[in-house]
C-alpha cells in the first residue's frame, strides 16, 4: 500500500493586524477540516497567536515542501511572501487586507470562495518578471539583491539633492539631479513608479522602467526599455548628498558617492496564482475606481438594441 503525501499550505499573515489574525484562524480551520497542512512562520504563529492545526515552518525554507504561498495583508505582506516563495516554483496568492492591494488576487470578503479555490485547486499561475540588482563602490562588489516591483536609488538627506548618471547598455543618456530614480518591472508599474509619474504598463509586456523622482532637468520623462537592457545608476563622486539603494522598499543598503548600481532582467520570476482571468483592464478600473459612466461597448449595445427590438414587438 501507497501512502499519499498531504498537501501543506504556506499561511503568510500581517503579524500586527486583528483582522489578519482573526481571517488567519479561519482559513487554517477550513483548510485543516479539508485534510491540508498549514504551515507558518514561528514568529508569525506567536504573534497571530496561531497554536493549533498548525506546524511551524523553517525560518531557512520557509516553502519547502508546500503547493502554495496564501498571503493575507497589503501589498508589503505580499511582496514578504515573494521573498519567500521565489525561486522555490511555488506559487503565491495574496488576499488583499490593505488599501489598493494591486498584487493581491481576492479581497477579505471573498476569503470563503478563496479557500474553497484552493482546496480544488482551481487556480492558474502566471509569472511575473522581477529583476536582479548589484552595487559596487570602487569596482568592489558591496550589496547584491532582486526585486518585484522596483529598485529605486533615492537621496539620503532631506536637504540634499543627489546627482546621478543613468547609463543604458554601456552608454552615458544624462545626469539628474533629483530625489532618486526608480527602476521598475511592469508589476511595478502601479507602485512608487506610478506615484514618481511613470506609465502603468500591463503584466504581460516585457520591458523595464526608468523613472526620475523630481528631477531638475529638462530631460525628466520616463523611459520604457527593452527587457533585455542593462541600466547602470551612478552617483556622481563629487555629489554633496548621499544616496540609498532600496529594494521594494523592504531591503536597502547606503550608497556613498560613486556607487555604482546594475540593473537586469532576472532568470528567476515570482510565480502568481490567479483565480479568474478578468482582464488587467477591470482591475486597474476597480483599484483606482476608475469612473467609466458613458461606456457602452459592444456588449452594452447589443443588449440595449435587443431591448429595444422587444420592446418594439
Amino acid at each position: 500500500m501507497t501512502s499519499t503525501a498531504r498537501r501543506r499550505i504556506l499561511l503568510v499573515a500581517h503579524p500586527r493586524r486583528q483582522e489578519a489574525s482573526d481571517i488567519a484562524w479561519t482559513v487554517v480551520d477550513r483548510l485543516h477540516d479539508a485534510g491540508i497542512d498549514v504551515v507558518v512562520l514561528p514568529d508569525e504563529a506567536h504573534a497571530v497567536k496561531l497554536s493549533s492545526h498548525v506546524e511551524l515552518a523553517d525560518p531557512a525554507h520557509p516553502a519547502e515542501g508546500c503547493e502554495l504561498v496564501c498571503v493575507l495583508g497589503g501589498d508589503g505582506t505580499i511582496l514578504r511572501g515573494a521573498e519567500m516563495s521565489r525561486g522555490t516554483g511555488v506559487p503565491l496568492l495574496g488576499v488583499n487586507l490593505g488599501h489598493v492591494g494591486f498584487l493581491a488576487e481576492a479581497e477579505r470578503e471573498d476569503i470563503s470562495a478563496t479557500v474553497d479555490h484552493i482546496v480544488t485547486r482551481s487556480y492558474t499561475v502566471e509569472e511575473r518578471m522581477t529583476l536582479e540588482v548589484t552595487a559596487q563602490v570602487n569596482g568592489n562588489p558591496v550589496y547584491s539583491s532582486w526585486a518585484l516591483n522596483e529598485v529605486t536609488v533615492e537621496k539620503a538627506n532631506r536637504e540634499r539633492m543627489l546627482e546621478v548618471v543613468a547609463e543604458i547598455d554601456g552608454r552615458p543618456l544624462t545626469t539628474w539631479g533629483c530625489d532618486g530614480v526608480v527602476v521598475a518591472t511592469p508589476t511595478g508599474s502601479t507602485a512608487y513608479a506610478f506615484s514618481a509619474g511613470g506609465p502603468v504598463v500591463w503584466p504581460d509586456v516585457e520591458a523595464l522602467l526608468l523613472v526620475p523622482i523630481s528631477a531638475h532637468a529638462l530631460f525628466a520623462r520616463p523611459l520604457v526599455l527593452g527587457p533585455q537592457s542593462h541600466l547602470a545608476l551612478e552617483v556622481v563622486p563629487d555629489t554633496l548628498g548621499t544616496g540609498a539603494l532600496w529594494c521594494d522598499g523592504r531591503r536597502a543598503v547606503d550608497l556613498p558617492p560613486g556607487a555604482r548600481i546594475e540593473v537586469v532582467r532576472s532568470d528567476t520570476p515570482v510565480r502568481l496564482a490567479r483565480l479568474s482571468r478578468s482582464p488587467f483592464t477591470d482591475r486597474l478600473v476597480a483599484k483606482f475606481d476608475l469612473s467609466i459612466h458613458g461606456w457602452r461597448g459592444k456588449a452594452r449595445l447589443a443588449k440595449a438594441a435587443r431591448a429595444e427590438r422587444t420592446a418594439r414587438a
